[in-house]
């Protein structure tokens, strides 16, 4: 007979139920919080309406467990989990939520009821909304078919329906076997493999991977969240709620981490994390660091492992530091950036960040000094797209450069000597032009630029407001302060022979413009419009607006190709003015 690490077992529905609210299956954090939409979850009990298959489960035995696995739901249970759930945990969660009616906890740690209608006259389920509800037809809240008997549920509902209107006997039929058929749901079959006690973590999640290589994989960060909640589980939760409050508010007035620039993941932090603690970005032998692996001999250690997570215990703490990361949000600022729409990667913050963790709180770099290194560290390695392609190798190759001795000037020379081998000047005059010839919306070279006239102070196209201010507004209407406009306007493109947006989207049309001279310009060409605008100021200020915005001379009267051709090296100049900028301390 073959060996195999798992047995086929099966189930019903009820029999699942009944194990989960007993709390005998549980749920590993192996996986994300509940995810599915509700559209997802009245897909399901569609299908098992209709008695078709919806997969199987594949659960994990492991006898009394005790290393801090989630149950489902959030109601306490009576029993530690001795099968957990490895594959299979949307569809069971939602079977329960729905059947048990109990609460589940969304990505923003926030609860919620899943409702699903139902419509027995026809069998189809819904979504709630405000036609349903308006609907006597529908049993807005399928749970009370679960949790009421069969028999009570069809009188309540026909008694309900004849208020409205008159239900032949052959309805009446229909209607009570949809019903029964729907309560009846407790008996469906399902097939579960489990897992044996002797199969390890490693195994469990490579099978995890196997089984789901069609789908959403698991990547190194969730294997190392999933230790996290096993041995550290305050951890993981204080990376998530950091993540949340980024982007909401925290009740109350405690100090947030909020901001407008910078949402990042738990991921994201973890990956902050282990670049403090380890001096690593691959993160594919830090989860064997974390289990306790000495990677030379492959021993793994209890003692070790302590070791390892007091390291990422005490990095974190760093990380998490909310004056450390109001500092660096400033810093952000700083470099030109304010705003994530006008950031186009986010592994370039997550390495800034921890370049300013390692020069504040290891190389007591002077914070004056670390604020510009760093700023100008973020506005080169955005500007070059550094981190869009194999960012962990590129990181793990910039951790390197990093002297061990944590000499402060050492620290910033070696960032300046990088800096110096990147932006040459062949890069300015012949890679960055040439890099600016694309229509692309998320280009890294057009962020760079708006960024550059934030720190040259430079003035919105037709405007005396400045572009740091109108990109940084004091209240968010329905249309931006600042908007792009089309220098060449799309119709008058069009009309003289321009019609592919890969042409009328080129980044060198392109002119920050307040959004009232946008709409007033519309598609009038260059020359109708230039004069009238340029009649606001005064010569001097014309030629000022001219630079930073890089306008050729008699722009107006030039052939539209020739015209992109000579403002793309007259942008380079202006973004390589703003690097200038943070040069010059």
């Amino acid at each position: 007979m073959m060996d195999t690490l798992f047995k086929e077992v099966h189930y019903t529905l009820g029999g699942l139920i009944q194990d989960i609210g007993l709390g005998r299956i549980g749920l590993p954090d192996i996986q994300r919080p509940f995810v599915w939409s509700n559209a997802k979850v009245r897909d399901l009990f569609d299908s098992m309406f209709k008695g078709y298959p919806v997969g199987y489960f594949l659960f994990w035995q492991t006898g009394a467990f005790d290393s801090g696995s989630k149950t489902i739901g959030v109601d306490a249970k009576q029993k530690e989990p001795s099968l957990l759930i490895v594959d299979g945990q949307q569809r069971l969660t939602s079977l329960y939520a729905v059947v048990r009616r109990k609460a589940i906890i969304r990505e923003n740690f926030e609860q919620e009821f899943i409702r699903i209608a139902f419509n027995p006259c026809d069998g189809t389920f819904a979504v709630p909304d405000a036609t349903t509800e308006k609907k006597p037809e529908f049993i807005i809240d399928i749970s009370e078919v679960f949790g009421n008997d069969t028999y009570t549920t069809i009188s309540e509902y026909l008694n309900k329906l004849r208020l409205s209107r008159e239900v032949s006997k052959n309805e009446q039929g229909q209607i009570a076997a949809n019903i029964t058929k729907l309560a009846n749901l407790v008996n469906y079959p399902f097939v579960a493999l489990e897992l044996s006690q002797s199969t390890n973590e490693e195994q469990v999640a490579d099978v995890f991977v196997r089984i789901n290589s069609e789908g959403k994989k698991l990547n190194q960060s969730d294997f190392i969240l999933t230790l996290m909640s096993v041995f550290w589980d305050d951890g993981r939760t204080e990376l998530e709620r950091f993540s949340i409050g980024a982007r909401k508010p925290l009740p109350g007035k405690q100090a947030s981490p909020l901001n407008p620039i910078f949402h990042p993941e738990p991921d994201h932090l973890l990956r902050v994390d282990v670049g403090l603690a380890f001096r690593r970005a691959r993160l594919e032998h830090v989860y064997s660091i974390l289990r306790g692996k000495d990677l030379r001999t492959g021993e793994f250690s209890k003692e070790r492992r302590t070791e390892q997570f007091d390291k990422l215990k005490e990095a974190q703490s760093r990380v998490l530091n909310l004056t450390y990361w109001a500092d660096f949000l400033n810093i952000v600022r700083a470099a030109g950036y304010r705003h994530e729409r006008y950031i186009s990667s986010t592994g370039a913050l997550v390495f800034a960040y921890q370049l300013y963790l390692i020069g504040r709180t290891e190389c007591e770099v002077d914070p004056f000094i670390l604020k510009r290194t760093v700023a100008r560290w973020l506005y080169m390695s955005l500007l070059t797209g550094r981190y869009s392609t194999s960012p962990e190798s590129k990181i793990e190759a910039d951790l390197s450069v990093i002297p061990a001795n944590k000499d402060p000037v050492a620290f910033v020379q070696a960032l300046q000597k990088v800096e110096r081998a990147t932006l040459t000047d062949d890069y300015w005059t012949k890679t960055l032009p040439l890099e600016l010839s694309t229509s692309s919306g998320r280009s890294p070279s057009l962020f760079a630029y708006y960024a550059a006239l934030v720190l040259c102070e430079a003035q919105a196209l037709f405007s005396k407001s400045k572009v740091a201010d109108l990109l940084d507004p004091p209240a968010i209407g329905k249309k931006k302060a600042l908007e792009r406009h089309h220098l060449y306007p799309k119709r008058y493109l069009h009309k003289i022979g321009f019609k592919e947006l890969r042409d009328t989207n080129q980044i060198a049309n392109f002119a920050l413009v307040e959004w009232d001279d946008n709409i007033a310009i519309s598609d009038k060409p260059p020359s109708d419009y230039w004069l009238n605008y340029a009649n606001r100021f005064k010569t001097a200020e014309v030629e000022e607006m001219m630079s930073w915005h890089a306008l050729p001379e008699k722009w107006t009267e030039m052939n539209y190709s020739d015209f992109l051709a000579a403002r793309r090296p007259m942008i380079a100049h202006v973004i390589r003015q703003g690097y200038e900028k943070l040069t010059n301390v």
